[in-house]
Order: structure tokens, then sequence, then C-alpha cells
């Protein structure tokens, strides 16, 4: 303890801590220094006794005498608020849909197409797609048509959305059942048919090891669909449902598939979903900012097009299904043809858009449309295409398509206005001068404030009607063997209806007489021709009038098919049959493939190669399968028998036993322009068919 004291001791020392220790001398610098702090030090304690001084005053003051005016400003009355508790922000829990609770996966699906307003079903059922039969067994809510194959369901369902308007329904199993309605779901999307199909699938476990009757349905039908999805979530099955709806029907119509898994429909639901999931689909924000954005400029693209549709010397308009599509459609079509006094030709999906008994109507144009149509075409200094994609079939070679309005583009007095609602088929195949993009028919009302009114054109419909006399819808009425020219079938009927053509709907096969079905019948009102146009799927007449009379059970449904069509589906003659389902049937009936014939004997020198065959008694088949069947074999007894058919209640079959190689005239051979078609002449009619015997040794 002594040493620890001598220690502290010491450094005291050496640290000047002790006062007994003398303090060693300081620089003349630091004195000066010290000096002058010692005598700051002095002047701060006299100024702060001033101050302290001067305090005690001010406060005996402010007892006697009003405040003084404080010398900084009063505090914002914000900040004079009472302190707050400041709560963390909260994501919004949606709402909640308890409704599916408990049902299982078939349930919500019979479930979802109610919500959807679904009143016809057409499938085949099947192991992996069970559970929704067993949910919509005995369902009040809608009818089921069950066909004899899930190709016919397919076109049942094309027909019935294209009489309708509405989205056809289909259900089939997995595997077989989902690949026999690609044919269908193809010819749909190539023809902007709204069609929803749902299809069983092996259970998701099961997936990818080659189960029994597992097939990449997805996989299969992603090219031919619009939209295609698997569900593997029982939770998801009302969204993905809505959205199938939605997809299908919006923008260009096409088909959508729903793949379904047996253990997704077959199980339940044991929690509820977000109420947004069951709730019809609406319009995303991203779609509605894209419309808006894009306004201002279709503005200004559909101001520009008037300017050209009121300086055009030589108009035309070329109407597709897009105008047939929408009921407002052949409305504002023939508001621009009367307004602007502008000529009107269609496309063969387009045939109804306009009154073909309209002086202003051209008929059908293209590779066997009317002659006259196809010069105005060729002819016309602006063309205005409403819902129309200038397919193959219509501009024949693309090169000589429409060279008057091609050099009045170039002049900038006319061209190609294109409406379109895909904007892929803008300038796909031809260039357009103005592509008024969207909504066809929304647009074509936005335009018609700007058209100016047209009294007429006498110069123009001169012309037309200069060719309309040269180039008739002409055809050899009498043959040398007696027998019923096919075209005269078409004409006999299309008199016998003429005054109810809002009321008879025609539904064709793909052939040649699809194309005299649309050459030589009247076409009055929309949605009344129903066939196949982009795919040409053999086959579809039949199923496409069972759709067809299902979805419009009051009107006159007639099936005019040929001999080798309507032998590709003849099976659903049965499905007709069964549910009593009154469509009419007209069998042009030559024995032959007769398109096909038709090329073998122009650019094949008659080498028929495989295109005879010969036929089942329709007559007797028709019996065989419950419907009432006859037989027209003289033209005499056309008339008559075509009276029977079409009086008959319930369905019927008339088979017309027609003369063989008749051409379908006009016709535009491939690789020529639309001006370069072949038309009926009796002289070489004759020495073609003398030919054709000689060849053939007949």
């Amino acid at each position: 303890m002594h040493s620890r004291s001598k220690a502290i001791q010491a450094l005291k020392g050496t640290r000047c801590f002790s006062t007994s220790t003398p303090r060693p001398a300081l620089s003349p610098y630091r004195k000066a220094t010290q000096a002058a702090g010692t005598k700051v030090v002095k002047e701060d304690v006299k100024r702060t006794q001033s101050t302290a001084a001067a305090t005690a005053t001010a406060t005996q003051t402010q007892t006697q005498a009003p405040p003084a005016q404080d010398r900084r400003p009063r505090p914002a009355p914000a900040f004079n608020r009472e302190d707050y508790v400041v709560q963390p922000l909260r994501r919004k829990q949606p709402e909640m849909d308890h409704s599916f609770v408990g049902m299982t996966g078939g349930e919500i699906v019979h479930e979802m197409m109610l919500r959807q307003g679904v009143k016809h079903v057409f499938g085949y059922p099947g192991g992996a797609i069970l559970p929704v039969f067993d949910a919509i067994y005995n369902s009040p809510h809608f009818d089921f048509i069950l066909p004899r194959h899930e190709q016919g369901a397919g076109h049942m369902a094309e027909g019935y959305a294209r009489a309708s308007g509405k989205p056809g329904v289909v259900i089939v199993t997995s595997g077989p059942g989902a690949t026999n309605v690609v044919t269908p779901m193809q010819d749909a999307l190539m023809d902007g048919t709204p069609m929803v199909v749902f299809c069983g699938q092996v259970v998701t476990s099961a997936i990818g090891s080659d189960a029994f009757q597992e097939a990449d349905t997805i996989g299969i039908t992603r090219p031919c669909s619009k939209w295609n999805v698997m569900v593997k979530d029982i939770a998801e099955l009302p969204r993905r449902i809505n959205e199938a709806f939605e997809i299908a029907t919006s923008g260009r119509p096409g088909p959508v598939l729903i793949d379904l898994p047996k253990d997704v429909t077959g199980g339940t639901l044991r929690r509820p979903i977000p109420m947004t999931s069951s709730l019809p689909t609406h319009p995303s924000a991203a779609t509605v900012a894209a419309k808006e954005l894009s306004r201002r400029h279709l503005e200004a693209t559909i101001k520009r097009s008037a300017d050209l549709i009121n300086i055009a010397k030589k108009p035309i308009i070329y109407a597709g299904q897009g105008m047939v599509s929408v009921p407002e459609g052949p409305k504002l079509l023939r508001e621009l043809a009367d307004k602007a006094q502008i000529p009107v030709t269609t496309t063969l999906q387009g045939l109804g858009a306009y009154d073909e008994l309209d002086d202003k109507s051209l008929h059908m144009l293209g590779m066997h449309g009317s002659a006259y149509a196809n010069m105005a075409m060729q002819e016309a200094d602006l063309i205005i295409a409403l819902g129309a994609r200038f397919d193959d079939r219509v501009t024949l070679s693309v090169s000589k398509f429409a060279p008057a309005a091609r050099a009045a583009a170039a002049e900038g007095r006319g061209g190609i206005i294109h409406f379109e609602i895909m904007p892929k088929n803008i300038n796909k195949v031809v260039q357009a001068t103005e592509a008024v993009e969207g909504d066809v028919v929304t647009n074509l009302a936005s335009i018609l404030p700007h058209v100016k009114e047209v009294k007429e054109r006498p110069e123009w419909f001169s012309q037309i009607k200069d060719w309309k006399a040269r180039f008739p819808w002409n055809f050899e009425r009498e043959g040398e063997n007696g027998l019923i020219k096919p075209q005269t079938v078409i004409e006999k009927l299309s008199k016998l209806t003429e005054n109810s053509k809002d009321e008879t709907v025609i539904t064709t096969g793909v052939g040649q007489h699809q194309m005299w079905a649309a050459q030589h019948f009247r076409w009055r009102h929309p949605r009344t021709m129903i066939t196949s146009g982009g795919l040409g799927t053999m086959g579809y007449g039949l199923p496409a009038a069972i759709g067809a009379k299902v979805a419009r059970p009051n009107a006159l449904v007639v099936d005019i098919d040929g001999d080798s069509s309507f032998s590709m589906t003849l099976t659903e003659l049965s499905t007709a049959a069964e549910f009593n389902i009154g469509i009419k049937v007209i069998i042009l009936n030559n024995e032959e493939q007769g398109m096909v014939t038709q090329w073998q004997s122009l650019f094949y020198e008659d080498r028929f190669s495989h295109t005879h065959q010969r036929n089942a008694d329709f007559v007797k088949l028709g019996d065989a399968m419950g419907v009432q069947a006859q037989r027209a074999v003289k033209p005499e007894e056309l008339e008559d028998k075509l009276k029977w058919l079409l009086s008959t209640e319930g369905p019927a079959l008339l088979e017309v036993v027609t003369d063989q190689k008749v051409p379908v005239l006009p016709m535009v051979p491939a690789g020529n322009g639309l001006h370069e078609f072949l038309v009926y002449d009796e002289a070489t009619q004759k020495k073609k068919r003398a030919q054709t015997r000689e060849r053939s040794g007949r």
C-alpha cells in the first residue's frame, strides 16, 4: 500500500496535479495568450451580470405592461396538433366466394356453364371426363346433344355458333376424344367461329407416363386454338372457364380448349376462392390503356380514309365475315353503300351481309365468284375491305391483283383501305394504303359521318351493268343424257324459299355443291350461309346443319351436300333422328369427287386418279336411320320432290341424281389474275365433253 501511494504521488508531481509542485516557466507567446484569455473571461463575467440584471427588470415590468412582440414567428398550426399513432398500411383482403365450397370439379364446370348462359352442349363421354358427365346428369338447365363421333360434335358446335352468334360448347374425353375435335377446332380457328372445348385428361400424377388414353392435348391443340390451358388446381376452374369464354368471343372469335385432369374434376373444393375468380372477365387495364393510346391515331386514319372515299371515282366495297358476325354490320354496310353509291361484293363467308337483290350487289368474288365482281375489283381505284383478309381464293395471283387501285394509291387518289380487327392480317397479303385497325363495325360507324353523300356514279355503274350483261351466271341447262343439272337444284330451292329468306339457313359440305350454292342461291340476310371456308372440311354440312337447327329451331335449315362430302359424316343422320332435329338434306349425287375431277380434267388430261366411288343407297340409308328419304332422277320431278322435302315434318333427305363432269364456272385457274377467268361457253363445253369421253374410252 505504501509503495502504491508513492507511485500516485510521483504521477501527480509529473502532471503538475499537486499545488505544491512549482509549474514550469511559460514562453512569451503563452504569456500573451493567457493574458488575453483572462481579459475575455472578465468581460464575459461582466456581460453575464448585466444580462441577469436586465432579466430581473423585465420580470418586474411584465406585471405592469403588456407583453412585447415575440422575436420568432409562432409555429404553424400543423405543428400544434396532438400526436397520433400511424397505423401500418395493410393490403385489403379480396372478397371471397363461398358458393363453390363443397362442389366437385365437375359440378363447378356445370355451374360455370350456367353462369355463362350455356343452353346447349355437344359431346361424347369417356373415362377421363366422367366426373363432368356425372355432374350434368339429368341437368334441366341445358340440352345435351350426343353425336356419333367427336368430330360431329365439333362441327355441330360450329354450326350452332355461326347460326346464333353464341359460342358452341363441346365436352369430350381424353386421348382420341380430344384428337377427334382437332379438325373442327382448326376449322373454327380459320373461319373465326367461337367454340369452347372441355376435354378430359388422365390424373395429374399419371401425366407423362403414357397412361391409357393419355395425349398431350395442350401441345396438339396449341396451333389450332386461340388459347388453351390445363387446369391442375380445382380452385382455378372458375377463373379459367371465365377466361375461356371471354377469349373465344372477344376480338376475332375462335376456339379455346380447357384440359381437365380427372383428379381435378373429381376432387372437391374445400376453401373459398376470391370473388373476382368467379365473376365474368372484364377488359384488363393494359388493354384499356392501349386502346386509349391508339385513339388519336385511329381518328386520324379514319379521317384520311374518308377523304379517299370522297375523292374516289370507282370505289368498291369488299365485305367479309367480319360484317356478318355483328348484328349492326349489315345495316352499316348498306348505309355506306347507299350514301356513297358504292357497289358491294362479298367473300364466301360474307354472303348475306348485303342483299343480293340490290342493284349495287356484285355477288361473291374470287376463284369461283362472279366475273363482274372480279372485273370490278381489278378496275376499282379504291377498295374498301371490311372484315376480310385477302385470302388466296380472293386475290389469286397477288402480283396481278387490283392494278387500278395500286396505281391510284401511287398518285394519292385511291388504293386499299383495310378495316381489320387482327393486326397480323394487315399487310400480310396485300399492302394497305390505310389500315383501320380494331372492331370493324365500330370503326365503320365512326367513318360514316365523314363520308360525303353521292347521288350517283353513272360511268362506274354503266361499266358494271355492261359486265353483268356480258358475264351472267350461266350453265348448261339441258344435257345429252337428260339428267338433272346440279345448278338447277339450287336455283329451284332459292325460288321456293324466296319469301322466307330470313328464316332459311343453308349449310354445305365442301366441293362443287358448295360453290354452286354460293353462286345460284340468292343471299339476303346474315347468318344464313354456314360453310367451311378456310379449311375446306368435307363432311362439315350435315353436323353443322344439326347445330344450326338446335340454335334456330323455328328456321328452315337445309344441308346442300355432295355425295362424297356427305359420306364422311353420314352417321350423324342417326343423331338428327334420335333427337328429332328437323333438318333437310339435299345430296347432289354424281358419284365422283367433283371438284377434284374438274381439276384433273383441266390440268391433268382427264386422268381421274381415285376420284370415283360407289355410294351407299342413300334412300335406304335414311330409312335405316329413321329419316324419311326420297330420290329425284328426272328433271320434271325435281320441283315436287323439293316441295315434299321442305314440307316434311322432322328430319328428311332428298337424293338428287345429277349429271357428271359438270364444271363450276366461272373459274380463275391458279396463277391467273382475277380478270383471267373461264366462263361457260356452250361450244367449248361440248368440245370438252367429247374430249373427255374419248380419253376415258366411253
